[in-house]
């Protein structure tokens, strides 16, 4: 049993160091490839497969902004607390599927709650009259609108609505469904971590 609890720990460390890694990676796409040193070809010949499968998702890109890594950094997150927990000889069948669900739920309420902040955001310069023409509101609008209009067809159908109204309602269900969803997943991870 010791030696299985030292594999684990190795393999968590391992998960660990690799998560680290993804994430050097990531930070590598927010500079010019002309900036970076002779190593970066290495990270992503190793981390690419990886990142390539969350990409997979479009439901985790919003207006050209790509949110797949951090579906993918969770994923390693929870492996990595599993196999920490599984070297203790703690891990069970509840437990197991209470690390699954928050892996789920992780991703989903960074989302939620980025889309929410993006929506109040402007709800305030649309309410402060700033020039929405400006670049940084012509980026959020880019991000959340899709979001919002998804919202808006669910809930109005085909009802014109103005665009203050749209961007309100986008903003409260974004809000109600993450404190929802938390109250919800808190709940659930709590009754399977006692089985």
């Amino acid at each position: 049993m010791e030696t299985l609890a030292l594999i684990l720990r190795i393999l968590a460390a391992l998960v660990s160091v690799y998560s680290l890694v993804c994430v050097v990676r990531i930070l590598m796409t927010w500079f010019p490839s002309g900036m970076l040193g002779a190593g970066a070809g290495f990270l992503v010949r190793v981390t690419e497969p990886y990142l390539a499968i969350f990409r997979r998702f479009s439901f985790l890109r919003s207006g050209g902004i790509d949110f797949s890594p951090i579906a993918a950094l969770a994923v390693l997150a929870a492996l990595s607390r599993a196999l920490s927990v599984a070297s203790y000889g703690a891990l069970s069948i509840g437990l197991l599927l209470a690390l699954i669900v928050e892996t789920v739920w992780s991703p989903l309420a960074f989302l939620l709650s980025f889309f929410t902040i993006m929506a109040i955001a402007r709800i305030v310069a649309y309410l402060a009259r700033w020039n929405s023409l400006h670049p940084v509101w012509r980026a959020v609008d880019a991000m959340v609108n899709p979001v919002l209009f998804k919202i808006k067809s669910l809930i109005y159908k085909d009802r014109i609505v103005n665009y203050m109204q749209g961007l309100t309602t986008g903003a409260l269900v974004l809000l109600g469904l993450r404190i929802a969803g938390g109250m919800l997943i808190g709940l659930l991870v709590g009754v399977l971590g006692r089985f």
